[in-house]
């Protein structure tokens, strides 16, 4: 089931849903933070591959936002 991940939203959504609830003052620390859920998310094998890269790449993309 790969589910749609086209924005920040439904990144803080898929995180949500496995019990992730992440917030920071510091949005760089946030963002630290969201990387290393997802990546365990998919050591784990509870995304897929194109899951897990569109997660990184939003996430990165709101970081440079945001500097």
């Amino acid at each position: 089931m790969t589910r749609k991940i086209n924005n920040f939203y439904n990144v803080l959504q898929l995180l949500k849903n496995y019990g992730f609830i992440i917030y920071f003052k510091d949005p760089a620390d946030m963002y630290e933070m969201m990387s290393q859920e997802i990546k365990s998310l998919y050591h784990y094998k509870l995304v897929s591959k194109d899951e897990y890269l569109k997660c990184i790449l939003i996430i990165n993309q709101r970081r440079n936002e945001h500097k």
